[in-house]
């Protein structure tokens, strides 16, 4: 089965990303896979969730808590992105050879799309609705997930989105709300139950906890401590996320 091509992008403009995964195949502790990267052990679970998020099956398995600050090993799909990668090493020489002047790899570098949004989910349009001057994106996620994104029908037209087209849908944490049941969520809210599969306290502001989702996606949701002893969110427990359509924000790739 081709690797998806979401991915396949992302990782040939990341390839920090995937030396990340080279190290964790190595040395089998994110720990020190993120360092040997350059990467901070926060910075290297946000890869890590991304790019699971972005693959059909997780490119990593781990289990927090093991030697070294987590224990991680690649799966099959991990190990074969990574063969894959080097494949596409070599096409970059190829690239390389046949750019007229740098100058063309800087402008296709700045059409690449980059953004400071934590949540970053691949989905599949399945519906387009028409409300006014407003469209509703109805996504499949996959695993029997959906999800419901409100944007302007001028950026329907620009992104030229329609059923079957292959999207990011970007949530920034600060958005998403953490509750304890789903009647708590506010109508039309698009709403998911899910595992807490890590709680990354602050000193100095809100604790970051990820939720993983029964497809295998992660979403990241910023908390603040005192919400957080309130509603006594622990690693392994469930959650409720819930988060407005209209702070979905909708990106296709190049």
């Amino acid at each position: 089965m081709p690797l998806p091509s979401l991915l396949t992008q992302h990782i040939a403009r990341r390839p920090q990303r995937i030396a990340l995964l080279q190290h964790i195949a190595e040395q089998g502790s994110i720990t020190r896979a993120a360092k040997s990267a350059g990467m901070s052990y926060k910075s290297a679970w946000d890869a890590i969730d991304e790019l699971n998020n972005l693959a059909d099956q997780p490119l990593v398995e781990r289990a927090v808590g093991g030697k070294g600050g987590g224990g991680a090993h690649l799966s099959e799909e991990g190990l074969r992105v990574l063969r894959l990668y080097q494949k596409l090493q070599a096409l970059q020489a190829q690239v390389l050879e046949v750019a007229e002047q740098a100058s063309d790899l800087d402008l296709l570098g700045r059409m690449m799309l980059r953004t400071s949004a934590r949540n970053q989910l691949r989905g599949r349009i399945d519906e387009v609705l028409a409300k006014g001057r407003n469209d509703l994106i109805h996504l499949d996620l996959g695993a029997g997930l959906g999800l419901q994104a409100q944007i302007t029908h001028e950026s329907t037209l620009a992104l030229e989105l329609t059923p079957g087209s292959e999207v990011f849908a970007l949530i920034k944490a600060g958005w998403i709300e953490l509750l304890a049941s789903a009647e708590q969520a506010t109508p039309g809210y698009n709403v998911f139950t899910g595992r807490v599969e890590q709680v990354l306290d602050e000193d100095d502001g809100p604790a970051e906890v990820r939720v993983r989702l029964s497809n295998g996606q992660t979403l990241c949701a910023l908390v603040e401590p005192l919400e957080l002893r309130q509603q006594g969110v622990q690693v392994d427990g469930e959650v409720v996320v819930a988060f407005a359509p209209s702070y979905v924000l909708i990106a296709t790739p190049v």
